[in-house]
């Protein structure tokens, strides 16, 4: 309900043949910056904060640039920097942009290797310097190096420590640009070790030049390199000599995908993405396994090499319900599958009186959801049809059937978002006046005192959207009761793999817990959990447990959700308000692939998330409590 900034989206495309190729079957030799641009606007969902692109030629000589970049902040960034570099062919004839010899040995970006980005912040830091590709230059072709991803790590503290405690000074304290120091430091090993074995075969000069440039093996840096990080990442970079990588986490925890024909080699953060990109079936795409790296050698020879062994099968589930496209064909079967499952907790919510409920969705991604519960409640209304004709004991009348049969499900688009509120407003007063009419409803679409109305969300998060914006208007229509579904779990824990949720008091599930067991006057359990967790802290990180999770088991799903309503409820909303949340059974059998559920569980995948989530309490307790004496 309340939008997340979340996953980043990666693109790469390496063409496996000259741009004069190009131009004779598809009429342009800029084939390849096209796609990039279409799939990184088809995955714009995925960042709207920033955007870069990086590009790389492969036949240039001395004195003339090789590789380009281009980077923009705002939402409209991809438009801009795809705008600018066009801007570049501006003067240039029709003959000329015709001329595909002519573009590779004159323009930018006429090259082989594109790289492209969006960003969502995880750190909260803004400005150019924090947009990907991040790039290192060298007078080597081979060590330069140009980086960008969809990750966050968990453990740059420990990285940060070991870079300076080996003499290094990285200019910028932030994953991105350490891990671009500690791989382009691991690059420049691999080129002087070619740099050797040219030596040691006699070879001089640009001969030497050559051999490094053919006989880089990426994978040596990648093993020297990823080893050192904890988090959620899948990391693409090139190299100026033409070398061109992908890798995914050995948890499996962010998504990457591939295809490759005779032409081409593409990798996207999503599926439908390169399937509409490059009109092909679902079955050509192919999903990078965790731990292992697509690599695209300077010659075009393209291989899948294992850098690590898998250490988990936890592909991030939220990723499904709410971060990728749901034009995904599996994405939008789970998805229906959370809705439909959802129809007896909905259905025991209205008392099973279906002739009296409206059934509707938040706009726009519990769209989907929303079908799968509409065809759940479908499938009962019928079931009751069937008993309730087969219960007549004889033939029935026409008016006994029309009776039976005129119980069908009510649909009505209640929920419509207007606008997105203007961060530039910052005086408190005016933010939360402007907040509440980011949705507007439908007049008239229930009877009033009359019709349940039940809304399914994709999630809720914060509860702030819900309390300043959603039952406020809802309450407008008048239902006789307002049932909120969620095709998510309750949210519980932060998340540390690429997603804006860091802290547990941003969780109304976490506050509400913690005021059920205030109420129930349980201060030690909340002060044995301090105390538990700040001395987890002091274990080796490997060793670490969530010491968290006690506190959720000391109360139970119905008393979070009365409580959430009893915080969330807006002053002079006085219609019955209730909580339905779809439950980790539910998850994981709509989603059975897909085993990351430690937003819902608890359940980290790697040590630094199970650091990370104790500190998170320790930091909010000391924050809370740091003026009492009692917890």
């Amino acid at each position: 309900m309340e939008p997340l900034k979340h996953e980043c989206g990666v693109a790469m495309i390496r063409l496996l043949k000259p741009l004069q190729y190009y131009q004779q079957k598809y009429g342009t030799w800029m084939y390849g910056l096209n796609k990039l641009y279409l799939l990184m606007e088809k995955q714009h969902n995925r960042g709207q904060e920033a955007a870069g692109m990086s590009c790389v030629k492969l036949k240039t000589t001395p004195g003339n640039e090789y590789m380009f970049r281009e980077r923009a902040e705002g939402s409209n960034a991809i438009t801009e920097i795809f705008g600018t570099v066009q801007k570049k062919f501006a003067q240039e004839t029709a003959e000329h942009l015709a001329d595909a010899s002519y573009a590779e040995q004159t323009l930018p970006f006429a090259g082989e290797l594109y790289m492209g980005h969006l960003r969502y912040s995880t750190t909260g830091k803004s400005g150019l310097s924090y947009v990907h590709p991040f790039l290192r230059r060298n007078n080597w072709r081979a060590k330069n190096l140009s980086l960008c991803g969809n990750f966050n790590m968990t453990n740059i503290g420990e990285i940060f420590e070991r870079l300076t405690r080996q003499g290094q000074c990285p200019r910028i304290y932030s994953d991105s640009y350490i891990m671009l120091e500690l791989m382009g430091h691991r690059l420049d090993r691999e080129v002087e070790r070619n740099f050797v074995d040219a030596q040691v075969k006699g070879l001089t000069d640009t001969d030497i030049t050559n051999y490094i440039e053919d006989n880089v093996n990426v994978a040596n840096v990648l093993r020297t390199t990823m080893p050192h990080f904890d988090g959620g990442y899948v990391v693409c970079g090139v190299t100026g000599s033409g070398e061109m990588f992908s890798m995914r986490d050995p948890w499996g925890i962010r998504p990457a995908f591939y295809y490759k024909n005779d032409e081409v080699v593409v990798v996207a953060s999503e599926r439908p993405v390169l399937q509409t990109t490059f009109a092909i079936e679902c079955d050509d795409v192919n999903e990078l396994e965790p731990g292992t790296a697509l690599i695209v050698k300077r010659n075009g020879e393209c291989r899948i090499e294992r850098i690590m062994d898998q250490k988990a099968d936890a592909s991030c589930s939220f990723e499904r319900i709410y971060f990728s496209r749901g034009s995904d064909a599996d994405i939008y079967k789970e998805r229906k599958k959370l809705g439909e499952q959802l129809t007896y907790p909905i259905l025991r919510s209205i008392d099973f009186d279906t002739r009296n409920t409206v059934l509707s969705y938040i706009p726009n991604t519990a769209e989907v959801a929303f079908y799968g519960m509409v065809a759940g409640f479908k499938r009962y209304i019928r079931q009751q049809q069937v008993s309730q004709i087969q219960a007549l004991g004889h033939a029935p009348t026409q008016e006994e059937i029309d009776n039976i049969l005129s119980d069908t499900i009510r649909l009505e688009k209640v929920a419509w978002k207007d606008i997105k509120l203007r961060t530039f407003i910052a005086e408190g007063n005016s933010r939360n006046d402007l907040a509440s009419h980011v949705y507007d409803v439908t007049y008239e679409s229930i009877r009033p005192y009359k019709d349940n109305l039940v809304i399914i969300d994709d999630s809720i998060v914060r509860g702030t959207t819900l309390q300043k914006s959603i039952l406020r208007i809802l309450d407008r229509l008048h239902p006789k009761r307002i049932i909120v579904v969620s095709s998510a779990p309750q949210i519980r824990y932060p998340d540390y793999y690429g997603i804006d949720m860091p802290r547990l008091e941003e969780f109304c599930v976490f506050r509400a817990a913690i005021e059920l067991l205030k109420e129930k006057n349980m201060h030690a359990l909340i002060k044995q959990t301090y105390d538990n967790c700040r001395n987890e802290l002091k274990k080796p990180v490997g060793e670490m447990t969530n010491c968290v999770q006690p506190i959720y088991k000391a109360v139970t799903v119905d008393e979070i959700n009365q409580k959430i309503v009893q915080m969330l409820r807006p002053q002079g909303v006085s219609t019955p308000i209730e909580l339905v949340f779809q439950s980790i059974e539910g998850l994981h059998e709509a989603i059975p692939n897909h085993k990351g559920d430690w937003y819902f569980t608890g359940d980290y995948p790697t040590p630094g998330g199970m650091r990370l989530c104790n500190q998170a309490f320790v930091n909010f307790i000391e924050k809370v409590y740091q003026n009492e004496q009692k917890f």
